[in-house]
């Protein structure tokens, strides 16, 4: 990448950032820690699997029917987790969201994907364990009658949960303040949350 372009997608990483209204004083914290890691020229992407750098960036991807999300039980992570990937070099997150759901569920969304409405700075568990994470959570929309053909290399299972019912307890640290984040964006009729 030319010397350029790496100016331009730090400055692009850092506005989807900026958009993200913190929910709570760890998003807070997790949001200002993340801007000051663009703006110190580490590197954002991974290069290696699993952990070079130690720190990369995420875009997961939640999809759900206003009353549903649907998770995926990730075979390395060991977890039911919103389907996302690794932003690759000289990619726009939100085109790592589209490049994913396709890959990962085998669908395209309905919509165009929005800014990011989360984000989160996790270690990671499971097989791989000891990386951090840090996270952009977008929102795309899809009925429960969506066609899925996700990836069995990755995932065991994926499956539609009500929200009072995901697997909190085998899920992302962050997700049961992310769901609570999500349902009081979908009540207030937020467009950020609400379906195109």
């Amino acid at each position: 990448m030319t010397a350029e372009l790496i100016v331009y997608m730090r400055t692009q990483i850092a506005l989807e950032i900026e958009s993200i209204l913190p929910f709570d004083e760890t998003e807070n914290v997790h949001r200002a820690e993340a801007l000051a890691w663009v703006a110190s020229g580490a590197g954002l992407c991974r290069l290696a699997k699993p952990a070079t750098p130690p720190t990369h960036l995420v875009a997961y991807f939640a999809v759900t029917d206003g009353q549903k999300i649907l998770l995926v039980d990730h075979k390395n992570a060991q977890l039911w987790l919103p389907t996302g990937g690794h932003v690759e070099a000289g990619e726009h997150p939100r085109v790592t969201v589209t490049r994913e759901l396709q890959e990962e569920l085998g669908f395209s969304a309905a919509h165009e994907i929005g800014p990011p409405q989360f984000i989160t700075a996790t270690t990671t568990v499971g097989l791989t364990s000891g990386h951090t994470d840090v996270s952009l959570w977008y929102v795309v929309h899809a009925a429960q009658s969506q066609a899925i053909d996700y990836d069995q290399t990755e995932f065991n299972d994926v499956r539609w949960f009500d929200f009072a019912d995901i697997p909190f307890e085998r899920s992302d640290p962050h997700m049961r303040r992310f769901v609570e984040k999500l349902k009081a964006g979908l009540a207030s009729g937020s467009s950020a949350f609400a379906s195109p």
